[in-house]
C-alpha cells in the first residue's frame, strides 16, 4: 500500500496544527458555529443530530493492520466504542467530543491517515474495487490509478470550492464492483483493439434527489492522458456547474442540461489546453506509484488444497460460510475472506473496537498485513492461504464476524437514519435490523439467492436505495416515518436506477412488505434466476400487484 512520503506527513501534521487552532477559537467563542462551519467540513467533522461525527479518509478502501489498530483505539478512548464503515470506503465515529478532534487528527497523522476532503465541495475519497490487485478478472490495479488521482487533487487549489461534492471511482475488472456508473467521473480500465490498457471515462452518475446513471464521454483514454483529462472536465464544470441552487448544482444536473454529447465536445475542447502540457502522466511516475501495490511474497501452491477442502467437508457452517463469503483470488492456493458487517440483528457497517483489533490481528497474521473496506460496508482480507481460511473463520466466530451472507437479503446497505443524521426523515437501521431477523433463517436465505436491500433514511441516498435490488426510502409524512419501495436497482456494470411500486408503508409494514416482495419473486422465478433477472423478465406489476393487494 502507499507510503508517505515527507511532503505527505508535512502537509498533514501542518493540518492537525491548523485546526487545533481552529478549534480553540471555536471553544473560546471566537468563531461562530457559521464561520466554523466551513472550517470543520474541510476537515471531516460534522454537526449531526446529537453530537458531531468524524468522516475519516480510508483512500480507495485500503488499511494496514496499524491503521484498523488505531481506528478501534479511537473508538475506545474518544467515541463509544465502535466506528460506522461507509459506502465511500470510509468509517464515520459519531460521538466524539469538539475538543477532542484535533488530538483524535494527531494519532491518524501517526500512522499515516487523515480526515481531509471527506466532506466539503471539493474530490472526495476515490473508490475503488474492494479485491483490486487480486481478482482473476482484473485488467489492471484500480488503486494505482486512484492513489495517483488522490495526490492530484488533494488541497488542489482550482477544485477546493467546487459547486458540490464531487466523487470519483476507479474499477480494473469487467465486473464492475466500484459502482462507477453511480459516480460523478466513474473510470473503468480498459483494454483497446490494440492490447493498450487505458480507460473507459464515465461522467454525471449519481444519487441523492435526482438519481442518474453517467454516461460514457469517452470509451478509450490512454493512461498519460488520465490527470489532463479528468481537469478538463473538472474545469468545465467548475466555470459551468450552478451556484444559484444546492439542487441543481452536481455535474450530473449539467451533463443533463447541455446533453452528454455537448459535455463531451466543451471537455475534449478544454482538453486541447491542457493534453500535452505539465500534466502528462509520465510512465515513470506510475511505476513509481505500482511499487507501492506490488503484489506481497505469495507462496508456490497448487491450486488443489486437500486440508482446506476436508475441513469444508467436515463442517458444514464452514462450508457455508466459503459459499457466500470467500472469493477467488488469482494466485493460485490463495482466496479472498469477506468478513460480514452485517450479523442478525446489528447495525450494518458498524464495527466495535474489539472487532476492529481481531481483523487487525487476522490481517497481520494471515493477509500481509492488509485490510480492505468495501463500499457495501464490509471487510476484506484479500490475501489469504486457503489453508488458513478455516483458523479465520474460528476466530471470527466468537466476534460475532462469521454472518455467512454476503450479497444476501441480509447484506445490507443501511445509512445512519434518523438515529443519528439531522437530515434524515426516518430511522434505516432498525427497519435492517428487523428485515435481517425475518430472514434469520439461512437456508431461506440460500434458497432466495443474490439479492440486495439498499435503505435510506431520506432522499439524500446515502443507503444507495435507487440501486438496490429492492430499495427502501425513509420519507416523512406529517411526522410520522413511511418508507416508499424502489424495484430492480442495480449499481453493477448493467446499472440501472429502481422504479417506485407504489405508496410508501408506514414504519411497521415496510417489513412485511419486503417479504410479500421475496415471495413473489419466489412464484415467478425460472431456473433459478436472480431477484434481479427476474424483475427484468416480469416487470413490476406482478410485484405490485401482490403488494398492494397484501396489504
Amino acid at each position: 500500500m502507499y507510503q508517505y512520503d515527507e511532503y505527505d506527513h508535512t502537509l498533514v501534521r501542518e493540518r492537525v496544527a491548523q485546526f487545533r487552532g481552529q478549534v480553540a477559537r471555536r471553544l473560546k467563542g471566537e468563531l461562530t458555529e457559521d464561520e466554523f462551519r466551513p472550517i470543520r467540513l474541510m476537515n471531516g467533522l460534522y454537526l449531526q443530530l446529537h453530537a458531531y461525527m468524524l468522516r475519516i479518509a480510508v483512500p480507495y478502501g485500503t488499511l494496514s493492520s496499524t491503521q484498523m489498530r488505531m481506528l478501534a483505539h479511537i473508538a475506545r478512548k474518544y467515541d463509544k466504542g465502535y466506528g460506522h464503515f461507509t459506502t465511500r470506503q470510509n468509517i464515520q465515529f459519531n460521538w466524539p467530543k469538539l475538543e477532542d478532534v484535533p488530538d483524535i487528527l494527531a494519532d491518524l497523522a501517526s500512522v499515516e491517515m487523515h480526515a481531509i476532503q471527506t466532506s466539503g465541495n471539493c474530490i472526495r475519497n476515490v473508490t475503488a474495487d474492494q479485491y483490486a490487485g487480486v481478482a482473476a478478472d482484473e485488467i489492471e490495479d484500480p488503486r494505482i490509478y486512484a492513489e495517483i488521482i488522490r495526490q492530484w487533487s488533494t488541497l488542489h487549489p482550482e477544485f477546493s470550492f467546487l459547486p458540490r461534492k464531487f466523487k470519483v471511482a476507479v474499477t480494473g475488472s469487467d465486473h464492475d464492483r466500484a459502482a462507477v456508473r453511480v459516480h460523478d467521473i466513474g473510470l473503468h480500465i480498459r483494454r483497446n483493439t490494440k492490447g493498450e490498457v487505458g480507460f473507459e471515462v464515465l461522467v454525471g452518475g449519481g444519487l441523492g434527489r435526482t438519481p442518474v446513471i453517467a454516461e460514457t464521454i469517452r470509451k478509450f483514454l490512454p493512461k498519460r492522458d488520465l490527470l489532463s483529462y479528468l481537469e478538463a472536465i473538472l474545469r468545465v464544470y467548475n466555470q459551468l456547474g450552478r451556484r444559484d441552487k444546492l439542487l441543481k448544482a452536481r455535474i450530473k444536473i449539467l451533463v443533463q442540461s447541455v446533453g452528454a454529447e455537448r459535455f463531451a465536445e466543451m471537455v475534449e475542447a478544454e482538453w486541447e489546453h491542457l493534453r500535452d502540457g505539465a500534466l502528462v502522466l509520465p510512465a515513470e511516475e506510475v511505476e513509481r506509484i505500482r511499487a507501492f501495490f506490488a503484489p506481497p511474497a505469495y507462496e508456490t501452491l497448487d491450486v488443489n488444497q486437500p486440508a482446506f477442502e476436508a475441513a469444508r467437508f467436515e463442517d458444514r457452517a464452514f462450508a457455508e460460510w466459503c459459499r457466500t463469503n470467500l472469493a477467488p483470488h488469482k494466485t493460485p492456493g490463495y482466496g479472498i475472506v469477506n468478513i460480514s458487517l452485517k450479523g442478525i440483528g446489528e447495525a450494518p457497517g458498524d464495527a466495535t473496537a474489539e472487532q476492529m483489533e481481531l481483523v487487525a490481528d487476522l490481517a497481520e497474521r494471515y493477509s500481509f498485513d492488509e485490510v480492505r473496506v468495501t463500499h457495501e460496508q464490509n471487510l476484506v482480507l484479500p490475501h489469504v492461504k486457503l489453508t488458513d481460511v478455516h483458523a479465520i473463520w474460528q476466530a471470527l466466530k466468537p466476534a460475532g464476524l462469521a454472518t455467512p451472507n454476503l450479497g444476501l437479503v441480509t447484506d445490507m446497505i443501511t445509512c445512519p437514519g434518523l438515529d443519528f443524521c439531522n437530515l434524515a426523515n426516518a430511522r434505516s437501521i432498525p427497519i435492517a435490523q428487523r428485515i435481517g431477523k425475518c430472514f434469520e433463517n439461512l437456508d431461506r436465505q440460500y434458497n432466495i439467492g443474490e439479492l440486495k436491500i439498499k435503505i435510506s433514511g431520506c432522499i439524500n441516498a446515502c443507503g444507495h436505495h435507487h440501486v438496490g435490488h429492492i430499495g427502501i426510502l425513509g420519507v416523512d409524512k406529517k411526522g410520522e416515518e413511511f418508507y416508499q419501495i424502489t424495484l430492480g436497482g442495480n449499481a453493477e456494470e448493467d446499472s440501472s436506477i429502481g422504479q417506485i411500486v407504489g405508496p410508501a408503508f408506514a414504519y411497521d409494514e415496510v417489513v412485511g412488505a419486503v417479504e410479500t416482495l421475496v415471495e413473489t419473486y419466489l412464484l415467478e422465478r425460472r431456473n433459478g434466476e436472480r431477484f434481479l433477472d427476474t424483475y427484468r423478465r416480469v416487470g413490476i406489476a406482478p410485484f405490485k400487484e401482490r403488494l398492494y393487494d397484501a396489504h
